[in-house]
């Protein structure tokens, strides 16, 4: 498999199939720091990050925010002090798709840009 963060979303609609456990385990491994969460039945990714304060948890916000935008796919994005959680999922499907790996990939390496 390339990897994660070089792939690109494809656009999602309501009967593109969510990813099989199978293939969960698989992309799991090229994202280990994330958690496969279920909420109201729907299975997220998600990843808290912490900052040294608010100025740096936000300043990352704002490149997860254009990273989605740039990619047309959007997480939720919890905002603290000296934490950012971001929790990806396809709305279209009320699952993960692929898209929510590659996207979750993708937040890794910014967070790596900053460092």
């Amino acid at each position: 498999m390339s990897e994660l963060k070089q792939q690109k979303c494809e656009a999602c609609q309501a009967d593109a199939p969510k990813v099989s456990d199978d293939e969960l385990k698989a992309l799991m491994r090229e994202i280990p720091e994330w958690v496969p969460q279920s909420r109201d039945g729907v299975l997220q990714l998600e990843r808290e990050f912490k900052f040294k304060n608010f100025k740096k948890a936000w300043a990352f916000h704002g490149k997860v925010a254009q990273l989605a935008e740039d990619e047309f796919h959007h997480p939720t994005l919890t905002l603290e002090w000296g934490k950012l959680t971001v929790t990806w999922w396809t709305h279209a499907i009320g699952g993960l798709h692929k898209n929510d790996f590659i996207m979750a990939a993708k937040t890794d390496a910014l967070l790596a840009e900053m460092e």
